[in-house]
């Protein structure tokens, strides 16, 4: 077996930063409980202010210090989003509490093209969740987890090498070995090696079987079974603000890494998402009888996709247009409407699939934008009146791709042209020749006969003709066989369209 181990160091700044501007994100940040600090970063640490200090303390060293609160149940769901995008690469992932993920991926190394590669390619999974991540490989589960909490990119290709990590490794690595900490010290115990050099009776009775558990755990003496983790069949992320937002930009930074969680859940099910729900919870106080306590944006997809860039546009061009009622204190992220396939091929050169789908994804903005009903399209209606031939329609990408596909090729040239004018323009003649103006028009084809329209009191009968204008343009026209109506139109000729 090949565990690969994940150790995050900076789990809970990075899941209290999650949301911040980054302007704060830059700033000396803490975490506190109990009023006393419990991690710091790199900013606040240069300051002065360490783990176990008082909140005072911290405060009078770096009085701009931003200070949160820790939350054990906001790390699980950051460290959550990394075992699902885990997922991608083997089925049996597991948690390591507090702050580690563990694969097993002996039998996915042929499939990636080695350890190397598979690697790598976790790490880019990886990247857009935002965590700083060291990694290490080995025999033995929880070995790999130790040695996690010292190396990044530490391979230890069997157990010899195993061994001679772990015996170098400190013994306050070993949780058993923490409440034992100082007796070990004053013992001249300072690594797992010196502790095995001891006789194991004697250390049992000492410290607890614990101890002698974990270490055989740790160098593959004893069976270390780990539970793999299941995939939840409908996702569900929420995620606290760390100040309440007043406007809809201010919803991005937490709406982004929602939006990543969401791409980890559906990589590690292969799938696509159709459609998705931010709910945006508002603040109490502002709660009036008129006020919801919870917004709730839909956002529908034309096509499955799992693009956080491509969702992410569409829900920046939704909340652009999103007068929220009240300030957000918290956003929750909830899709059931998946589809399984496998992932589009990679194209060296644009095809007609690779145009569609960014044509799709121009009209999804759009709309987004200006709203459904204002991104139209032509249809083709069964007419032979040219001015009665197309209809306007909400555009659909979706169902302009089928109707695409099953649009029948015509083998000749196209004899109309798509600019039409509102209405047909009289033109004078002259010898029974249409002038346009005031040059006589060369006729190169026609006449094409339409005669329609006699069921609904629109009767039409013309004769239609390209001709020439004078500088080279073609134009559409025809002459009327009817007398006069009502609306202008009858016998003579007429313009009434352009050829691009």
């Amino acid at each position: 077996m090949l565990w690969v181990a994940l150790h995050l160091p900076l789990l809970s700044l990075e899941s209290f930063a999650a949301t911040l501007a980054p302007e704060q994100a830059a700033q000396p940040l803490a975490l506190m409980d109990t009023h006393r600090i419990v991690s710091a970063n790199a900013s606040a640490q240069a300051l002065g202010v360490q783990p176990g200090m008082k909140r005072a303390t911290a405060l009078s060293l770096a009085p701009q210090l931003l200070l949160g609160q820790a939350d054990e149940r906001r790390d699980l769901d950051a460290l959550t989003s990394v075992a699902h995008a885990a997922l991608a690469f083997t089925p049996a992932v597991s948690l390591s509490l507090p702050c580690g993920v563990l694969l097993e991926v002996q039998a996915s190394l042929r499939y990636f093209g080695g350890l190397a590669s598979l690697l790598q390619r976790l790490r880019d999974t990886l990247a857009p969740l935002g965590h700083d991540i060291q990694c290490v490989s080995a025999p033995t589960a929880h070995g790999a987890t130790l040695l996690s909490q010292l190396h990044d990119g530490l391979h230890c290709a069997d157990r010899p090498a195993l061994r001679r990590a772990l015996e170098a490794a400190p013994v306050g690595l070993l949780a058993a070995g923490q409440a034992h900490a100082e007796a070990l010290l004053g013992m001249g115990l300072r690594s797992l090696g010196d502790v095995r050099q001891l006789p194991r009776p004697g250390l049992a009775r000492r410290f607890g079987e614990a101890l002698l558990d974990e270490m055989d755990c740790a160098f593959g003496e004893r069976p270390d079974p780990r539970e793999p983790l299941s995939l939840p069949p409908v996702f569900h992320s929420q995620l606290e603000l760390f100040a309440r937002a007043d406007t809809t930009e201010q919803l991005l930074y937490g709406a982004q890494v929602l939006l990543a969680r969401l791409v980890a859940w559906l990589s590690a099910q292969h799938a696509f998402v159709r459609s998705f729900s931010l709910q945006m919870k508002h603040e109490p106080r502002w709660r009036h009888s008129d006020t919801p306590s919870v917004s709730v944006l839909e956002i529908a997809l034309a096509e499955p996709s799992r693009d956080a860039a491509h969702m992410l546009v569409l829900l920046r061009e939704r909340l652009g247009a999103l007068q929220l009622p009240a300030p957000t204190l918290e956003l929750v992220l909830q899709s059931n409407d998946i589809s399984r396939r496998p992932p589009p091929n990679a194209e060296l050169f644009p095809t007609a699939q690779s145009e569609q789908a960014g044509l799709t994804r121009l009209i999804e903005r759009l709309q987004a934008r200006l709203g459904r009903e204002q991104v139209q399209r032509l249809v083709p209606v069964a007419d032979h009146r040219p001015e009665r031939a197309t209809a306007v329609q909400p555009a659909e990408p979706l169902l302009l791709r089928e109707q695409r596909g099953r649009a029948p090729k015509h083998a000749g040239p196209i004899t109309r042209p798509l600019w039409l004018l509102p209405q047909p323009q009289a033109l004078q003649e002259r010898q029974s020749r249409p002038l346009l103006d005031g040059r006589l028009l060369q006729l190169l084809a026609g006449p094409e006969r339409i005669e329609t329209g006699w069921w609904d009191g629109a009767l039409a009968e013309r004769d239609y003709f390209i001709g020439q204008t004078a500088d080279g343009a073609l134009v559409w026209l025809y002459r009327g066989r009817l007398p006069l109506s009502a609306d202008g139109a009858g016998a003579g000729w007429f313009l009434q369209g352009r050829f691009a």
